[in-house]
């Protein structure tokens, strides 16, 4: 450990000379460690499974709504735009990530404030006694015989700067900042996230609203049959085994249909709990899964880097971990620390700020930790490992987005295909029963073909119905694989992160108790 001695003078010129130094080590001081930047993804210049489809891949004036990150008014349901601006409200797993945002940034301002100079000021009281004797009289008194007493009072101020001339706190700064947009980015992905969770449960439950009146519709038509079914039974045309079929199927189709509601409790629950409120406070009211898929605008791989959080979370994470190479890197340089001193002491307190009673003093001193067992060695090798581990994450993030991206683009291509195919399955199957119904009261044909042909029909119009949930639920986590209209634009600046004023997303300072 080396040190510098502590100057005590009255010369004016040292007091410049310190402010000159201090002047020059400002100017001159420097960061050590590698500058930052962004490393080269894993990207494709298309994406494969972007066919030119009609109807949903391009763009009408409608999709302006993802430039607000409004993206779920695209689907033009009133209910479900006020359940989504409830996300933003209570949410309270929103509000959680958003919490870890304001101890991000809280870090920073601590970080920042070691490259200020410290200052302190503190009073002393000292009463001191020297010499003297004691004696105890008969009568049991107490009396002092010579001895002095001095009080002294001490006023003093104390100032320490450690400069940061190989930018070990610059460093850290810019740690906390780069992490600090990361964990912004983080926020606005949770927010992406959880608006996809209740647009894919409100959906949801729209299959079930439009699964049971398919049921329901079967339901009555099973009970029509039942009734001709009972009337020739009473006639004698037909046997007891058609009777029992004709119960049997409608009393399945009853059950199916009371089973809806076990799941459609369920999404309505989910929903409720996603927008911050117990489920007893949200009752939804019944209504039809959407038909018309909205289109989705066509757009580059390219475009997934500036437009997922998740990925610039993970871009801003490598910034964090290069910064903290150079902070590594500079604990193998001496740490300098400027120092200055100015107090009062003497008696009494009335006339203690006097030029007399003055005492102050400015130094300097350098500390270099010539042995550490190789701890500083082992720093920068850990700091170079998170930071590669962080490249690393950053393109499998790129790579995941890219497969989740193209997922979503095929599943509504085929899906889109299937659609098509399968609606002529359903027409085709109801001819069937048309075609079986007439056959049995003609005569020709017993009511086991009618049961095989209406069970038949009703699997066609449940698959349908099944794909188009399906269909509806893909475009919206295709929207949110394209960044549900998020920017990192929309992402804190460094500048606005190193100021005392908080930055708080507009979506929080709706209600921020």
């Amino acid at each position: 450990m080396l040190n510098l001695p502590i100057f005590k003078n009255n010369n004016k010129y040292l007091y410049r000379s310190f402010l000159a130094g201090l002047s020059l080590l400002s100017m001159t001081a420097c960061m050590v460690g590698p500058n930052y930047h962004v490393p080269s993804a894993i990207i494709s210049p298309r994406f494969k499974e972007l066919k030119p489809l009609p109807g949903w891949q391009k763009a009408d004036s409608s999709l302006a709504a993802l430039d607000k990150q409004e993206w779920w008014t695209i689907y033009n349901d009133p209910l479900l735009n006020q359940l989504e601006e409830q996300v933003d409200i209570s949410n309270q797993n929103l509000k959680i990530a958003e919490a870890n945002y304001r101890y991000a940034r809280a870090l920073i301002n601590q970080t920042r404030a070691g490259l200020f100079p410290g200052l302190s000021m503190g009073t002393q009281f000292n009463r001191e006694g020297k010499g003297g004797s004691t004696l105890n009289t008969a009568g049991g008194n107490i009396n002092n015989f010579g001895g002095a007493t001095k009080n002294t009072y001490t006023l003093s101020t104390a100032a320490s700067w450690d400069v940061d001339l190989w930018g070990k706190i610059r460093r850290n700064v810019e740690s906390q900042v780069a992490s600090a947009q990361a964990s912004a980015a983080d926020l606005a992905n949770a927010r992406l996230s959880y608006q996809s969770e209740l647009a894919q449960a409100y959906f949801n439950l729209r299959y079930q609203d439009s699964l049971e009146d398919l049921l329901q519709k079967n339901a009555d038509f099973y009970q029509q049959s039942l009734q001709v079914t009972q009337n020739q039974y009473n006639a004698g045309i037909i046997n007891p085994t058609a009777l029992l079929q004709a119960q049997t199927q409608l009393q399945q189709t009853k059950a199916l249909l009371v089973q809806t509601g076990i799941a459609r409790a369920q999404y309505e629950h989910a929903i409720a709990v996603l927008m911050g409120k117990p489920p007893a406070d949200v009752d939804i009211p019944k209504g039809k899964l959407p038909f018309t898929i909205p289109p989705i605008p066509a757009t580059v791989p390219a475009t997934l880097l500036q437009r997922r959080p998740d990925i610039a979370s993970a871009e801003r994470e490598m910034e964090t971990y290069n910064a903290q190479i150079g902070a590594a890197l500079a604990a193998f340089f001496p740490d300098i620390t400027l120092s200055a001193n100015l107090g009062y002491s003497g008696d009494p307190v009335g006339s203690l700020v006097n030029v007399a009673n003055r005492v102050w003093s400015l130094g300097a001193a350098a500390s270099e930790n010539l042995f550490d067992g190789g701890a500083r060695t082992a720093s920068l090798r850990a700091a170079e490992a998170m930071y590669d581990q962080a490249v690393a994450k950053y393109r499998q993030t790129v790579l995941s987005a890219l497969q989740s991206t193209e997922d979503q683009l095929s599943n509504l291509r085929i899906l889109e295909q299937q659609a098509i195919q399968q609606q002529q399955a359903v027409e085709f199957s109801n001819q069937t029963v048309t075609v079986a119904y007439n056959q049995f009261l003609a005569g020709t044909e017993d009511y086991t073909t009618v049961v095989t042909a209406e069970v038949t029909s009703l699997n066609n119009q449940q698959t349908a119905l099944g794909i188009q949930q399906q269909r509806i639920i893909d475009s919206v986590l295709l929207i949110q694989n394209l960044g549900g209209g998020w920017n990192r634009d929309r992402l804190p600046s460094k500048h606005s992160l190193q100021t005392n004023l908080p930055f708080v997303p507009s979506f929080i300072q709706k209600d921020h108790n």
